[in-house]
């Protein structure tokens, strides 16, 4: 499968990370322990090839090749969502103190909740606004596709909702609206006659 070879900050790229999960070998496998961004892109890579698997059950060669442009679309997009992103300063009772939380986090929590709906995977996942400024509207955006038969408004509203619920309770981002695009239909496999 051909993945972006976009280093990460601590120096992997998401394919070793794809290499680890099919071969179980890694450089330094204590790395993978401690690093963000590494665990991040190991969860994520993990949920894509279990929501390839629900979408394709019956078709794994086809779906895990890679050609399908929705396919390399979600890779692409992971590689970009995995980085550290933004500082998203975080209140604290003791003025002595500076928490913070990355952009890059709230990303994997979204992606995290929009590939948890059944019969969804994520495609591209965004934060616009100022995350920076606390207090500042922000609109998170999700691209999505969906397998057929699912319904559309109900995906949409049910993903909606678990954003909501997920970012009030683990962000402090003012969320002015959670704008939710289905960006493909996948065809189901069929079953073999």
């Amino acid at each position: 499968m051909s993945m972006p070879h976009d280093t990460f900050e601590c120096g992997h790229t998401l394919e070793e990370l794809s290499i680890y999960l099919d071969t179980g070998e890694f450089a330094d496998p204590h790395h993978l322990e401690s690093c963000p961004e590494c665990r991040n892109g190991l969860d994520s890579l993990r949920r894509l090839s279990a929501a390839g698997n629900e979408l394709f059950a019956s078709d794994v060669a086809a779906a895990g090749s890679g050609t399908d442009e929705w396919m390399k679309d979600i890779l692409a997009n992971l590689a970009l969502e995995l980085r550290p992103g933004r500082t998203i300063p975080l209140r604290s009772d003791d003025s002595a103190d500076t928490l913070s939380e990355t952009e890059g986090a709230v990303l994997a929590l979204v992606r995290s909740v929009a590939d948890n709906l059944p019969g969804t995977v994520a495609g591209r996942v965004k934060l616009d606004g100022d995350v920076t400024l606390p207090g500042e509207p922000v609109t998170v955006r999700v691209d999505l596709a969906v397998l057929f038969g699912q319904h559309l408004m109900d995906s949409a509203a049910s993903l909606r909702q678990d954003l909501a619920e997920a970012l009030a309770r683990h962000t402090e981002l003012t969320i002015a609206a959670i704008d939710i695009t289905i960006t493909d239909v996948i065809d189901a496999p069929r079953e073999e006659q």
